[in-house]
């Protein structure tokens, strides 16, 4: 199975030697790894293309764009900019210039897709540094699938339409997965260093995105309650529920465009219940 990863880096200098060494190093190497550069000010592309002279599979690509930081949307639009130019490919990737993989992440990737061939979506997780050990950045459940290191099944990737550009793709994408019967799997073995933890001083504008998406997700007013109650817990943020639950209804008065259909919405709602529901009882 070919393996295209897509890395996009703004202004990464400080954590992006490390990443790709963590490429490097892997027991299996992924046959393509672009790198763009998204109108980085400092080394990032002088230290990309470093790399891509002493290994053929990694490129760099350059990409101009706006300096403003657009939640999610500037990500994805990056990340479609690279998949352009991607080879023909079985699983696509998209991860973040921040992480330090295990050396055996991507040859435990491949056992995990070909040994289900209903398995959609794939990754390990996350760890931060805090008073010098690594533990798990505890901003979601262990099975949910971080957006900085997740593998796609090509049949999947084009099932779900590819990423949505916008705040909670790496929730929507697991979502109409599941939706469309594919699997989806996190193995906790794989335990991936994160070099610039999530979610850091949250502000009115990242909590005001974060209930635009639940309003496209089609989430409904009773479960975004709980979801924004359940983030701003985890953020330790009360402010942070007030935020999510005025970009839902902001959203809903000026009747944005969903990231799903009706039909898909109606999933959704009712795998969502499931979840609270077992974690009540």
């Amino acid at each position: 199975m070919r393996i295209s990863i897509i890395i996009p880096a703004h202004n990464e200098a400080e954590n992006l030697a490390d990443c790709l060494d963590s490429f490097v190093a892997q027991t299996t190497v992924p046959n393509e790894l672009i790198i763009v550069d998204d109108n980085s000010t400092d080394t990032t592309f002088k230290i990309a293309i470093g790399y891509a002279e002493k290994h053929d599979w990694i490129k760099v690509l350059q990409r101009k764009s706006t300096n403003e930081h657009i939640p999610g949307k500037k990500v994805v639009d990056t990340f479609n900019f690279g998949l352009q130019s991607a080879s023909d490919f079985d699983l696509i990737g998209k991860f973040d210039a921040d992480i330090i993989l295990p050396p055996n992440y991507f040859e435990v990737m491949l056992n995990h897709f070909q040994s289900n061939w209903k398995l959609g979506i794939c990754g390990g997780l996350l760890y931060i540094k805090k008073g010098g050990e690594w533990t798990y950045e505890n901003i979601a459940d262990k099975s949910h699938i971080r957006g900085p290191i997740k593998l796609y099944h090509k049949a999947c990737f084009s099932k779900i339409g590819g990423l949505r550009p916008g705040v909670g793709w790496d929730t929507v994408d697991v979502l109409l997965a599941k939706f469309h019967d594919f699997h989806t799997l996190v193995d906790q073995s794989l335990k991936v260093r994160h070099l610039r933890p999530t979610g850091l001083g949250y502000n009115s504008k990242k909590g005001v995105a974060k209930g635009e998406a639940l309003y496209k997700m089609r989430y409904g007013v009773i479960l975004t309650k709980i979801a924004a109650l359940k983030m701003a817990w985890l953020a330790r943020s009360p402010f942070l529920c007030f935020q999510i639950l005025l970009g839902y209804v902001k959203s809903a008065i000026g009747r944005l465009p969903r990231y799903v259909t009706k039909d898909e919405g109606v999933f959704i709602r009712k795998y969502r219940w499931k979840g609270v529901k077992s974690s009540l009882f």
